[in-house]
Formats: structure tokens, sequence, C-alpha cells
């Protein structure tokens, strides 16, 4: 019998694009949905049948309740190593099969400097104003070299985001609650002594945590406070770092210069959320994993993972 794969949030269309199926031509048919099924009872619809499900990075959840609901349901592969959203009891109680795939940290460290040169220089703004026969210059650009880079996150791609800042001729900062010593060194920036200390300092501070019960809501009104006015922040990790409402606020009442956004507490983003109209922000939908390369790994890896299955023997398995 032939089995059935849906490869979720396939948005662009580029799962079979990026990626040669052909080697399961034989005993997979594959179909891909652009659209975001927005609720359990949708997912379950459209999955009823699937075999093998691949879904992209966290932004599907697969609850208990979900996957209690796909009786077909034999192989789940997720975009990258690490997923927060699948419960992994519940797939292996139902006898599923859960494996990953590689995932890049270069793309979400180009995006991250994307986002902070377009705020530095307004480069939406103007580009904006000049195809609309608009001023001819509006903005004054905020200068990166001998400014403090801020970091809340030094991992894999926060050194990285480092090494551009200091290619920059910034002064780089960087804080996080394990930030030791030692690793501030290696990368060559200076370790803050406190998360006050660095967002009170920093003309620019980018956010670079993974999200877990210590760095939820790690930046509030209080912390937000502390910027200065003529600061940015961006954020190209996970929105519920940051307070949602605190940013809105102090986008809209120009406490803070700008923030740059790829992230956000509810994706896709509704048509009416206040994000899509919030002053000073420059905002991406959650663009920070979405390159060519990227997706051929993806997707170029679920197929292995498809054949390593069928073969009895998968690879890449999680958690």
């Amino acid at each position: 019998m032939r089995l059935r794969c849906a490869v979720l949030d396939d948005f662009q269309r580029a799962a079979t694009e990026l990626a040669d199926w052909s080697p399961l031509a034989d005993r997979v048919d594959v179909v891909s949905y652009a659209d975001h099924f927005a609720d359990e009872d949708a997912l379950a619809a459209a999955l009823a049948d699937a075999d093998i499900v691949v879904t992209l990075r966290e932004r599907v959840p697969l609850p208990a309740s979900l996957i209690a609901r796909l009786p077909r349901l034999k192989l789940l592969i997720a975009s990258g190593m690490r997923n927060s959203v699948i419960d992994y009891a519940a797939a292996e109680a139902h006898g599923v099969t859960v494996c990953g795939t590689a995932s890049s940290s270069t793309p979400p460290v180009e995006l991250t400097w994307a986002l902070l040169l377009g705020l530095a220089r307004g480069i939406v703004e103007e580009s904006n104003a000049l195809r609309q026969k608009g001023p001819w210059q509006s903005t004054v650009g905020a200068d990166l070299h001998g400014r403090r880079l801020g970091l809340l996150g030094l991992g894999k791609i926060g050194g990285r985001v480092a090494q551009v800042g200091l290619a920059f001729g910034m002064h780089v900062s960087a804080w996080s609650q394990n930030l030791t010593q030692e690793r501030a060194d290696e990368v060559g920036v200076h370790l803050a002594a406190s998360r006050e200390e660095l967002l009170a300092e920093s003309d620019f501070v980018s956010v670079h945590l993974a999200l877990g019960d210590r760095t939820r809501g790690l930046l509030g009104p209080a912390e937000l406070a502390l910027l200065k006015p003529t600061a940015y922040l961006v954020n190209t990790s996970r929105a519920a770092i940051v307070d949602q409402d605190a940013l809105l606020a102090a986008l809209h009442e120009g406490r803070i210069a700008g923030a740059g956004v790829d992230v956000f507490d509810t994706e896709p983003l509704p048509a009416d959320h206040p994000m899509r109209t919030a002053p000073r922000l420059l905002a991406t939908p959650h663009l920070g994993y979405v390159s060519r390369a990227n997706y051929a790994t993806y997707y170029g890896q679920a197929v292995e993972n498809i054949q390593a299955y069928l073969a009895g023997a998968p690879v890449r398995r999680l958690p």
C-alpha cells in the first residue's frame, strides 16, 4: 500500500522545488499545504489519512490530543533537532517515530543584521519615499561604528552576530544567566555585569536566547524602560522572551528609537494584530531560518529520514 506524506506550512511551495523526492516515488505520495491550519480540528481533518507528516520548525503544535486523532501516523519529521511543541511521550505511546533534520545558524545571523541595518539607516522608510515620490532624505541614520551592541545570549548565533558587530567597529557586550568570562573572551566581547547594565548602556540590543522558564518575559516593562530613547531592539529568537504589550507601548510612546522583530506571539500574524501597525517597527514574517540552503537541508534530509524509516533504521531521532 502506498503511503501518504503531508508537508505542512509550505508557504512558498519550496518543499518539492528544493529537494529531490524521486527516491520515494514508488512508495510515497507527497502532498504539501501552502496554507496554515489554524486549529486542531482543521489539522486533524487534513492529516486524517497521513502516514508521514513533515512540519516546519515549531510553528505547528502536535500535542497528545492531536496525535491521538491521527490513527495512520507513523513518522513525524520536524525541521531542526529541537522542537518544544511536539508531545514526544504521546508520539511514543501511539507508535509514532519522531525525527529531525540539521539546521544552519547562518540565516538567522544574516537576518538579524538585515533588521539592524534596516532600522539604523531607515531603509524601508527611505525606499518607500523614493518610490512614492516622497521627500528626498527624510531620516538621519544611526551610526554603528563606535556604538555599543548588547547581545542577550552568546551561543552559536549570538557569537556570530558579535563577530559582525566587531567587524563594523562596534563595542560588543553580552549577557545571559549562564554566560562565562571564558566564553566572552573566546568571542572577544565584554561580559556585562548584569542584564540591567547591558540594557542601559547599549545602543543596539539583540536577543539570541532559547525560550524557557528562565527567559520567558525576560524583557518586561521595567527592563525596556532601561533602554536609551535612541536605542534599537532586535528580536529574531522567540517572541515570548520580550513582553509584547510592553514593547508595543514603548514603540507607541516613542520611548525607544525602534525595534526589529521577526517572531510573534501568534504565527502567522492575524490581520488585525497590533504589531502590523505599530510605529517605529521593522517586522518580517519569521524569516530567520528561511533560506534556500536551509530549506534544501530541511527537505533533503526529510527525504533521507523517510528512506531510513522505510528501511527499518530511522535516523536523526528526536528528542
